[in-house]
């Protein structure tokens, strides 16, 4: 979501998750969708829409992260990003999507490498890949939830509790909780590291550990049917002192600035509308995870 890097290595300031389904089901899909898209315009804003438009599909890059990007159980693409991108390029003229799966840290290399033309996963818009890719406007905004035992026994509401409580703390491979928890002045290695939330709300639930770090979204999805282990309410982390929401949208190559335009120009209308939440809302996106943040502001510009 994370939750994607997070998905997988870590970024100063921010991750996205884990890989977690569908990972045999995008091999399969990955050996017909790998090839290369045309060449990229390198003037002028880009033409690429109007090749898009002229093919009558879009390449996207996903890593197999639910509920960001996946392939579902039955060998279909969904997910928030995908979801959002039919309804948006069968907008500008584009009627098919076709996914490119790839590991998380290979979604900006790949899409540079012009193995794609978007990437559609959900991907945490930080300076530090705006000096890689240009993004369009956040498609929705991300705090941060714990896990913990029922009751929340320790009474743990954010990181500065963790580490004022001295509670044994746990978060996912690569997530950007790693950074929230040590800037707070937890110590790195003490930090319990699990594959991913399901990991997390089964070392809870075992008393290996006192709380699990996560995105507010996946915090609550897991919890869902857990007789032992809650979600606490949603709070904004701190970086660099000073409170911090992270915001997910789409990539695209430096050069199409058309295209990220034009994806820009729907998005405005999808916010505007309601509809946006209407296409998310299946994934587990509620009101609180719409947002009006910028691209421009999460580059640091």
């Amino acid at each position: 979501m994370a939750p994607p890097l997070e998905h997988g290595e870590h970024i100063s300031g921010t991750t996205r998750r884990s890989l977690l389904a569908g990972v045999a089901a995008l091999g399969a899909l990955g050996a017909a969708g790998c090839s290369r898209v045309a060449t990229a315009s390198t003037t002028g804003g880009g033409e690429l829409l109007d090749r898009l438009r002229a093919a009558g599909v879009v390449r996207l890059g996903i890593a197999g992260e639910i509920p960001f990007g996946y392939i579902d159980k039955n060998g279909d693409l969904t997910g928030e990003a995908p979801e959002l991108a039919k309804v948006v390029f069968k907008r500008l003229g584009v009627d098919r999507v076709q996914p490119v799966p790839t590991e998380f840290g290979s979604l900006i290399p790949g899409l540079n490498s012009q193995q794609f033309d978007v990437v559609a996963a959900g991907m945490y818009v930080t300076p530090e890949r705006c000096e890689q890719v240009i993004f369009a406007d956040p498609d929705y905004q991300m705090l941060d939830s714990f896990i913990v035992r029922k009751g929340n026994p320790k009474g743990l509401h954010n990181y500065k509790d963790v580490v004022a409580k001295k509670a044994k703390f746990a978060t996912g491979t690569g997530y950007a909780e790693i950074g929230y928890a040590v800037e707070a002045g937890y110590k790195e290695s003490d930090i319990l590291i699990v594959p991913d939330q399901v990991a997390g709300l089964n070392a809870v639930e075992a008393g290996r550990v006192d709380v699990f770090a996560g995105t507010a979204l996946t915090t609550r999805e897991v919890v869902k049917k857990s007789a032992k282990a809650e979600a606490t309410k949603a709070f904004t982390p701190t970086v660099g002192g000073k409170p911090h929401i992270d915001g997910g949208a789409f990539a695209f190559r430096r050069t199409e600035t058309n295209l990220r335009d034009a994806f820009n120009a729907e998005l405005r209308k999808l916010k505007k509308s309601g509809e946006l939440l209407r296409v998310l809302k299946p994934f587990g996106f509620t009101r609180a995870e719409m947002t009006d943040l910028t691209a421009k502001e999460l580059c640091g510009g």
